[in-house]
């Protein structure tokens, strides 16, 4: 059942607070999941968040921590000290606590790593921070289990019960050689069905899917989608396990890139969020607005210059935002279906037989628009030699605008430019000025003006 953050429960929060009756508000707490109480933290002020942070057990405050909002946890961190964060990254493993680590200041950073307790804690979250954000190596944890090649069975077991208690959950069991060098992983079935005195070569499972420190995050997430893996080792240039990447790990890479796909396809040139300020949010909506503002008056000279069809032919510039409208949406349809296949690997570069086959869905789609606009246009004006330009025209750039919706994400992915920004404000507009000129030029060409 999902909680919802009731007014009446907010309202006994906020009461228990200002009573300091830190008893009675730890017992309502403590019957909550961490990421519910994060939703808590969002809607109260951040004094009284900070308060509850400090009442609570490092256990749960630790995992509080990895779901609150960016700004909230900034917030939160900023009114605590060194020693007091360190007390908390302690608690969390090694991946989340870099995360969190990184988001502080140099000075401050420095500050929670010299007050963490847990030396090879500290040591391993120092070497995670060396690691890009965007790569495998920024993604992963060190917490893993791992036996050794030349092990037998009982070896094997007694080592894997020392690794597990600092293990949240054990997804595989990998197996590396005597250099850390990644061999294979090891079933949980046969160990226990084995003699205790087979050797760990004898069993393990040669084939294991691994990704390199230096894998973009989108790779790794891809890999894992396709292979359905709950985790996956990560190896460094010599082939050494050095950590692996958890499946909630790739959840969130996974909601980041669908955001940021989203934002682009609406026109938002970097990360946005509802509690960005004003200036940070003109900086990522301007800039797509002034480009396609400037591209529609391109549009408006190529009106311009057709006036005279005007005179002559009226339903012409009736028709023109139907013309713009329509072949905006194709072209959107198309850009979208071709991203979503770069982003989930179906579709990897240019395909003929894809390409033939959007041409043929435009064809088809416009044929059935242009049969449609073509009665109407023979129903209300009686012009039919007009219509029939119309409905021509409407197929061409239908045609077009599919075209260009296909190839541009296609070119685009090739020159490592994000395609998704083809989805949204750059087809339609690109559809406006190509699409109005190709409008005139088939009209003009058939009704002579």
């Amino acid at each position: 059942m999902q909680f919802k953050i009731s007014k009446e429960l907010l309202v006994q929060i906020e009461q228990l607070i200002h009573q300091k009756n830190d008893k009675e508000l730890e017992v309502l707490l403590n019957d909550l999941h961490h990421a519910d109480i994060a939703e808590i933290f969002d809607e109260l002020e951040i004094e009284e968040a900070i308060y509850i942070f400090k009442i609570l057990d490092s256990e749960i405050t630790a995992e509080i921590l990895t779901e609150l909002e960016d700004d909230v946890r900034e917030k939160i961190l900023n009114g605590l000290s060194a020693k007091e964060i360190a007390e908390e990254l302690d608690e969390l493993d090694t991946d989340d606590a870099a995360d969190i680590i990184s988001e502080l200041s140099q000075s401050k950073k420095e500050e929670v790593i010299s007050e963490l307790e847990d030396l090879e804690h500290a040591k391993d979250i120092v070497e995670l921070l060396r690691y890009d954000e965007d790569e495998a190596g920024g993604l992963m944890g060190k917490e893993l289990v791992k036996v050794n090649i030349n092990w037998n069975v009982l070896t094997c077991v007694k080592e894997m019960r020392l690794q597990a208690e600092h293990v949240t959950r054990v997804h595989s069991i990998y197996v590396v050689d005597d250099e850390n060098r990644l061999k294979g992983r090891l079933s949980l079935k046969d160990l226990l069905t084995t003699s205790t005195k087979t050797m760990i070569s004898d069993v393990y499972i040669k084939k294991v899917d691994s990704v390199k420190v230096n894998t973009p995050n989108v790779e790794v997430a891809r890999i894992m989608q396709k292979y359905d893996l709950e985790a996956i080792p990560v190896v460094d240039e010599m082939g050494r396990l050095v950590g692996r990447v958890t499946i909630d790990d790739i959840v969130d890479v996974i909601k980041e890139e669908a955001d940021k796909d989203y934002q682009m396809a609406a026109g938002i040139t970097q990360d946005v969020e509802a509690g960005d300020s004003v200036s940070e949010m003109i900086k990522g909506r301007l800039p797509w607005l002034l480009i396609g503002m400037v591209i529609e008056i391109i549009a408006s000279f190529v009106l311009k210059g057709n006036e005279a069809a005007f005179t002559k032919y009226s339903t012409l510039i009736i028709f023109v935002p139907l013309l713009s409208a329509t072949a905006g949406n194709i072209g959107v349809q198309a850009s979208a279906i071709v991203v979503q296949g770069l982003a989930n690997g179906s579709l990897i570069e240019f395909s003929k037989n894809y390409f033939k086959k959007e041409l043929i869905v435009a064809m088809i789609s416009g044929s059935i628009i242009s049969l449609f606009l073509l009665v109407f246009h023979s129903i209300m004006y009686q012009q039919y030699q007009v219509g029939i330009a119309i409905s021509i025209s409407m197929i061409v750039v239908i045609l077009f605008a599919a075209t260009l919706g296909t190839l541009v994400p296609l070119f685009l992915h090739k020159n490592k430019i994000d395609p998704a920004i083809a989805t949204g404000p750059f087809i339609t507009t690109t559809n406006d000025v190509f699409g109005i000129l190709l409008y005139f030029a088939i009209a003009r060409l058939i009704l002579g003006f």
